[in-house]
């Protein structure tokens, strides 16, 4: 039986087209943004799965997974995320429709933690400043961006998933970190698994040298990070984040930084992205910035993409996949599944 596939533009890594030979009932359309609505409509409105962007910011609100879409597209048995992010996706509208959504959470893991660890050293090593200083200043002394050792510091991470895990693993073992975190979704005995120490939001932020913000922006974690939560940390201390814009307060942030409340940050996600340039935090030479480019490497494009591919072949099968977001929808969609395949 045919599994009808939609999504936008294209696929986030060329191997998709060789993934894809592997698996022939999988058909998939591609969409474009200047086709115009009725022709997209007309490929959502047929599909089984819905491939969509996780970007708020690279989707029109009307092609949202949501009630209004789902109401549309009738034969929709799943909505797949390209990366780990749901940031477009209503999961209790999915889960009272019996659509299933599923991310590819850790398929990017290695990249993001990288960027993460890049952007500690850095900040912390006053690299960026040196190197601007350098392009512009003649005979300049080395003492002047003198930084400190990363080495034997304390790490706290904000959201211990599979890239918080990674960051933790990498922190611990290379650099020798003390690594604490917090993360209301995991049971205690984890922390000790995935190496860290669990402590309380308000702990950490008073205890870390590094605090990197590796937990999904929804309800309970919008603007967690405000004036109150900066005003916790040390004035040493550096705030790393590569989870979604939102979560960190940008107003409060920049107050902090003029206030010599913390020594820096490294931002590679942002409320609206990309940033407008005037913004206040890109003036701050003690701020690193990026474009959510953290999981934009060729190895974990690839990766998520065969990722994405085994998901859907694996609902495309009936059966439960690893990545479920909404777990509660399973016994419905069981139905809906039998429904609308035996139908097609």
């Amino acid at each position: 039986m045919e599994t009808r596939i939609a999504l936008f533009e294209r696929w986030a890594h060329p191997v998709a087209a060789e993934e894809l030979t592997q698996f022939p009932q999988l058909a998939v359309e591609v969409m474009a943004f200047d086709n115009g609505e009725a022709a997209n409509w007309s490929v959502l409105e047929a599909a089984h799965v819905y491939q969509a962007r996780s970007t708020r910011s690279e989707l029109p609100e009307q092609f949202w997974p949501g009630t209004s879409l789902l109401k549309r597209c009738p034969n929709l048995l799943a909505v797949s995320t390209n990366g780990s992010g749901s940031d477009t996706v209503d999961l209790d509208a999915c889960t009272a429709a019996g659509v299933m959504v599923v991310n590819q959470a850790g398929g990017n893991k290695q990249a993001v933690a990288e960027h993460a660890l890049g952007m500690m050293l850095t900040l912390s090593k006053r690299i960026i400043q040196a190197d601007r200083a350098m392009r512009t200043t003649e005979g300049l002394q080395r003492e002047r961006y003198m930084g400190n050792d990363a080495h034997g510091k304390t790490l706290g991470i904000i959201g211990l998933g599979h890239i918080g895990t990674h960051v933790a693993k990498l922190a611990s073992g290379l650099l020798s970190m003390r690594v604490i975190a917090c993360d209301p979704f995991i049971d205690d005995s984890a922390f000790a698994e995935r190496g860290a120490e669990r402590v309380a939001l308000e702990e950490l932020l008073t205890q870390a040298d590094f605090v990197s913000v590796h937990c999904p922006r929804n309800a309970s974690s919008e603007l967690m990070l405000d004036g109150t939560a900066y005003a916790r940390m040390k004035p040493s201390a550096y705030l790393i984040t590569t989870a979604r814009g939102g979560i960190h307060d940008e107003t409060a942030l920049a107050q902090a930084l003029s206030q010599g409340q913390i020594a820096g940050a490294g931002l590679d996600v942002w409320a609206d992205e990309p940033p407008p340039l005037d913004h206040p935090l890109l003036n701050f030479d003690n701020v690193l910035i990026s474009p959510h480019t953290a999981g934009v490497t060729h190895e974990s494009r690839a990766n998520v993409v065969r990722i994405t591919i085994e998901q859907i072949d694996t609902i495309s099968q009936g059966q439960r996949p690893a990545r479920l977001l909404n777990p509660d929808v399973w016994p419905k969609w069981q139905h809906r599944y039998q429904t609308i395949m035996q139908k097609d």
